[in-house]
């Protein structure tokens, strides 16, 4: 059985409004989304975001997103938003 997904609705998590997410990116407490975004392509993580979100795991920043590959497949990656580390894709 697969363990639950970051991205599910949890009580601890919230997704940030967008001007949320611009003031983090310039508080230095997330990385820009293209940094993101660029980084997983570099990382072979193919595919064109979807959906983006800058989300509260807890104490920390998480980007969920969603990618959909050439092939039509969709996955949800979650990306440390504060360092821009992998967490988890699937």
């Amino acid at each position: 059985m697969a363990a639950p997904s970051l991205a599910a609705d949890a009580p601890h998590r919230a997704c940030l409004s967008k001007a949320e997410q611009r003031a983090s990116v310039a508080a230095n407490k997330a990385v820009p989304l293209a940094q993101v975004i660029r980084s997983l392509r570099e990382h072979g993580h193919p595919g064109e975001a979807v959906r983006a979100r800058l989300c509260r795991n807890g104490e920390n920043l998480v980007y969920v997103l969603t990618l959909l590959a050439r092939s039509g497949k969709v996955t949800r990656t979650t990306v440390d938003a504060s360092n821009g580390a992998l967490i988890n894709g699937h």
